[in-house]
């Protein structure tokens, strides 16, 4: 019951505002918003379990890696979809436990696109583990 009022109290803040934020949801896997082009989440994994999910998640969307990085404080895969947009995937380190993920599609962002993506990374680690 609370996150449903909690659901509707941003949906109409977002909605009476106009604003440039407009927040996808929260959950047990952390937070998640959707912010001038970017989706940003905090996910309970490291940056080696979401670099690899990210991955998978890439290839069984079958968009076209272009290039890929990766160390211990973070990472960065950019992938092309069919139409040629340019895909960035980053995640960088926030603690041992946990990573933030970023995702943008082409230059202004594409929500929906952006969150395809997201839920499939987040499948991919379920899978993981």
């Amino acid at each position: 019951m609370k996150q449903i009022a909690y659901c509707l109290t941003i949906m109409t803040l977002v909605l009476n505002t106009g604003c440039a934020v407009a927040l996808i949801g929260a959950g047990a896997a952390g937070t998640m918003a959707y912010i001038e082009g970017d989706l940003e989440a905090t996910e309970p994994y490291d940056v080696e379990k979401v670099y690899q999910a990210s991955q998978v998640a890439i290839r069984e969307l079958g968009l076209a890696r272009i290039s890929q990085s990766q160390d211990v404080l973070g990472a960065q895969i950019i992938a092309r979809d069919a139409l040629d947009k340019k895909i960035t995937i980053k995640i960088k380190y926030h603690t041992e436990y946990s990573s933030k993920l970023s995702i943008r599609v082409a230059m202004f962002g594409s929500e929906e696109k952006s969150r395809q993506i997201y839920l499939k990374i987040r499948e991919c680690l379920a899978a993981a583990e």
